[in-house]
C-alpha cells in the first residue's frame, strides 16, 4: 500500500481524528487491555451569588495516571488555598481510580514552586528561548497502599 501524505488546512474534525488514531489505538489495545480506562475529570470552582464557573481543574486518563491538563484559579482568589484544594480532590480522585500517580506540565512564568510544594518532582524539562517559555513536568507518584482500587 502507497499512501498519500496531505496537511489538512484546518483542525481534524472528530471523524478525521478517531480514523487517524484508529490503527494507534488497535495497536496499543494489546499492550493495554488490562488498564482502565476513566472519564475526563472536571472539578470547577463557582462563584458562589451566581454559580458562574470562575476556574477549575481539568485532567484526563493516561494509561493509568491522571494527567493534569489544566489547573485555573483566578488571580484574584490566588493565596486562599483553592489551588491546593483542587489538586488535593484530582489526588482524592486519581487514588479512588487505582492510578499510580499524578502528572503535569507547567511553565517556568507559572506555578512549578507552588506544586513541589504538594510533593511533585521534576522529571522533564524542555528548553525555552527569546519567545519560548521553559517548561517543567512533574509528576507525583501515588503510593500502593494509599491507592483504593
Amino acid at each position: 500500500m502507497i499512501a498519500i501524505l496531505e496537511t489538512l488546512s484546518a483542525e481534524p474534525t472528530a471523524d478525521e481524528l478517531d480514523h487517524l488514531l484508529k490503527p494507534l489505538v488497535d495497536f496499543n489495545s494489546h499492550h493495554t487491555a488490562t488498564i482502565a480506562e476513566w472519564p475526563h475529570l472536571g472539578i470547577v470552582l463557582r462563584q458562589p451569588e451566581t454559580a458562574e464557573i470562575v476556574g477549575g481543574l481539568y485532567a484526563f486518563d493516561e494509561l493509568n495516571w491522571l494527567f493534569v491538563k489544566y489547573l485555573v484559579v483566578p488571580e484574584a482568589l490566588r493565596g486562599k488555598g483553592l489551588g491546593r484544594q483542587l489538586m488535593e480532590e484530582a489526588e482524592r480522585v486519581a487514588r479512588e481510580r487505582g492510578y499510580l500517580g499524578i502528572f503535569l506540565d507547567t511553565y517556568d512564568f507559572q506555578a512549578k514552586p507552588f506544586y513541589l510544594k504538594l510533593g511533585y518532582e521534576q522529571f522533564g524539562e524542555l528548553e525555552g528561548d527569546d519567545r519560548t517559555p521553559r517548561r517543567f513536568f512533574l509528576r507525583k507518584v501515588l503510593s500502593a497502599e494509599t491507592r483504593t482500587t
